[in-house]
């Protein structure tokens, strides 16, 4: 197994439960392969702990299946027969039994999956906790899954649970100061734009990163994981979505090949997927924003900071776009293995691709961006994207990253993928865009540029960007 790397804030948040004098419900939550199960493996190294987890849902999984997987899990754990398994409350009164004293961690992974064929599920696990489980001061239960959709309805949001949970956690993408840390025998060797190239596939996520080998290329493993059948990346969108949504992946599937290319209004979306607006729709995007694929963006008022109706969509995960991009529409050259996987880089698409997952990247790490800005996370007003619709008062335009502070400052951050330094023109288009937003009276404005491959001198000669911001400062690299 690999080192474990980051999560700090995390692991801090749980081993503050151990000082508590009172039994703890937690929940954690977040997309596959974001290390849900290697946190929590990591906070219980030393601990005594019990696990379980449920069964990827098929056509023929039942809540009579479930039950016999958990039964079976029980008696490998606990050294017991195997339990009766036709009824979730026995199931749970025969592990209470065996947890009734001392420091335990009872883990129930998966959560949805096992839960999901029956009705009863939950009100049988909320009774379990409070009869039995919260009998033992001593105890941490952890309630773990991948479909936050699910974990928010029928546990976060239930009635049920209210006042019952301790710490609920939702685990994002690791920052880029963490996913640098899988380059450290190459430290001094691995350039900014070289992870830049891998992050751009994988983000940060820990598994996809996990299976980088630091002493090839970033383009050597690109076509390792992704452009060979054997490839972990090539099939892991059609593992991720059956596993998540079982028989409507195909449904979130077309949802999200609608937004590939771009960020998309409602009405975008609606018109590229052919469909009328309708609540399922909604329910779909919803579904995804939850499970950490996707995000809703709503722009606002500058005068007011009071956030407007109007919202665009877009695939906020790389891995998800670069499948969508890259790899799907190959699929059937590369399962003949008759594709060339050196030849993407080549591809004009390649470069307006790269930009994408570049944004996607700076964007998801918002906190280091302040850093480097010197902004204190409590001045920010409103942070995201920002759009302003054309009016017969004013311009459309679209601004990637805009940061507006208590202080009356807006920051316009154009984050800027190249191969190649960046010249004068990018002042230019800032200009366009600060002429054609309507800006309220006493407000000012710091024209930022994220770059990763380089700034020509004349761009810092002329000062007009009030930060410049190299994405290796963001790695904590040098190079």
């Amino acid at each position: 197994m690999a080192d474990f790397i980051g999560r700090g804030e995390e692991l801090e948040e749980l081993n503050t439960l151990l000082k508590k004098r009172s039994p703890s419900l937690v929940v954690i939550r977040g997309r596959r392969r974001i290390g849900k199960s290697r946190l929590i493996a990591e906070f219980c190294k030393t601990l005594p702990t019990i696990s379980f987890a449920g069964i990827p849902p098929t056509k023929n999984t039942t809540a009579q299946s479930q039950r016999e997987e958990f039964s079976r899990q029980m008696q490998y754990e606990l050294k017991i027969n195997k339990p009766e398994a036709d009824d979730w409350g026995i199931l749970f009164r025969e592990l209470v039994a065996h947890v009734q004293s001392g420091p335990r961690v009872v883990v129930l992974d998966e959560i949805s999956w096992l839960g999901s064929k029956d009705p009863d599920f939950l009100g049988k696990l909320k009774n379990a906790w409070d009869m039995g489980f919260s009998n033992n001061h001593q105890l941490i239960l952890i309630l773990c899954g991948s479909v936050s959709s699910w974990i928010e309805k029928n546990i976060l949001s239930s009635t049920g649970f209210v006042g019952r949970i301790s710490l609920s956690m939702q685990l994002k993408e690791l920052p880029l100061k963490e996913c640098a840390k899988f380059w450290s025998c190459q430290e001094d060797r691995a350039s900014a734009y070289e992870v830049f190239k891998v992050l751009s596939v994988t983000g940060g996520i820990p598994r996809y990163i996990e299976e980088i080998i630091p002493n090839e290329t970033a383009e050597q493993n690109i076509a390792r994981l992704c452009f060979k059948k054997s490839g972990m990346l090539f099939s892991e969108f059609d593992r991720i979505f059956h596993d998540l949504f079982s028989s409507r992946s195909e449904v979130y599937r077309k949802v999200l090949l609608g937004m590939a290319e771009r960020s998309l209004s409602l009405q975008d979306f609606y018109e590229i997927l052919q469909v009328q607006p309708s609540g399922s729709y909604i329910e779909y995007i919803d579904d995804l924003v939850q499970a950490g694929f996707i995000s809703r963006d709503y722009t606002w008022d500058l005068k007011t900071g009071r956030e407007s109706n109007l919202s665009r969509i877009r695939i906020s995960d790389n891995y998800v776009r670069f499948y969508l991009r890259a790899i799907f529409p190959n699929k059937n050259q590369i399962l003949s293995g008759n594709y060339d996987s050196h030849s993407i880089i080549h591809r004009e698409n390649w470069k307006s691709l790269l930009g994408l997952q570049f944004e996607n990247l700076v964007i998801n790490n918002i906190s280091q961006l302040y850093k480097s800005l010197s902004i204190e996370s409590n001045s920010v007003l409103r942070v995201g994207p920002y759009f302003q619709k054309q009016s017969t008062k004013k311009s459309g335009c679209q601004v990637d990253l805009l940061i507006q502070t208590f202080h009356r400052v807006l920051y316009l951050v154009e984050i800027k993928f190249s191969q190649n330094e960046i010249g004068l023109e990018v002042k230019n288009e800032m200009c366009q865009k600060i002429e054609s937003i309507a800006l309220p009276k006493g407000f000012s404005i710091k024209p930022v540029i994220v770059h990763v491959n380089g700034i020509k001198g004349s761009v810092l000669q002329d000062r007009f960007f009030s930060h410049v911001i190299d994405f290796s400062e963001m790695l904590k690299m040098d190079k």
